[in-house]
């Protein structure tokens, strides 16, 4: 590739850990020349997202709890008053209880409902508002679903309901910038062994099951995600707004 986001401010929020695959896109904007400013949660994550930062080149390191509108305010002022101009913000947040990603979905709590949907769905839309200002160019809003959002896939359970929702919520907000020429897409990745899919109860099992049954017979590459990041960030990307992009092998078109 030739530098296809040379001289490009990107946003990434929810770089936790350099097997997430936030990582493996900042990996990829960072090779395509994009200067990054990357976000994490509490002090916990600090040292790792700044090591991480360090390794990808990173301008900024700051500190975003997505569920604290104060402190996505806080991350708004302070770019703002660092004169930054952002021109690709990715989410690549997601939260759900454990117990209930164990337990049928019948047996949900109304407390780990709205939690998933607060930090998985809602956090996006919070995002996006608060970017805007920052985006007076225009440029690429993007987030990371799954296919459990559309079709049943077992123990995902309440995380399958927040990603039906983070993807209306692209729909919407892509019409809703659309005028401001900011495109809002998400990236639909296959089962990647992150530290977060541990949460999710026989994880390896559905592995298995796409590799083997995937039109390309294996599962999703992180860097795939990356470059597919890249793509929707980039002026090849320029005319995608409110879609979904799958990079999973092709498991999504398999009836059986």
């Amino acid at each position: 590739m030739s530098k296809l986001l040379e001289g490009k401010t990107a946003l990434i929020l929810g770089l936790a850990n350099k097997w997430s695959i936030a990582y493996a896109i900042g990996q990829a904007m960072a090779r395509e020349g994009a200067q990054l400013i990357l976000t994490y949660q509490g002090e916990r994550l600090q040292k790792t997202v700044t090591d991480l930062g360090a390794e990808l080149g990173a301008s900024k390191i700051l500190c975003c709890d997505v569920t604290s509108d104060e402190d996505i305010a806080r991350l708004t002022e302070t770019l703002k008053a660092d004169s930054v101009t952002l021109d690709a913000v990715v989410h690549s947040i997601a939260f759900a209880n454990k117990e209930d990603l164990s337990r049928p979905f019948l047996e949900t709590s109304r407390d780990g409902y709205l939690l998933a949907q607060n930090v998985s769905s809602y956090s996006f839309v919070a995002v996006c508002n608060a970017v805007v200002p920052l985006m007076p160019n225009g440029g690429s809003i993007m987030t990371l679903t799954y296919l459990g959002s559309t079709r049943v896939c077992p123990n995902y359970n309440v995380m399958g309901v927040a990603k039906a929702a983070l993807e209306a919520s692209v729909r919407y907000l892509a019409y809703d910038l659309g005028p401001r020429n900011i495109r809002v897409n998400a990236i639909s990745a296959g089962p990647i062994k992150t530290a977060s899919a541990r949460g999710i109860k026989d994880f390896s099992a559905m592995h298995e099951l796409v590799a083997a049954h995937s039109p390309m017979k294996r599962v999703t590459d992180p860097a795939e995600v990356g470059d597919s990041a890249v793509f929707l960030a980039s002026h090849l990307g320029r005319g995608v707004t409110g879609n979904i992009l799958f990079v999973d092998a092709g498991f999504q078109i398999m009836a059986m």
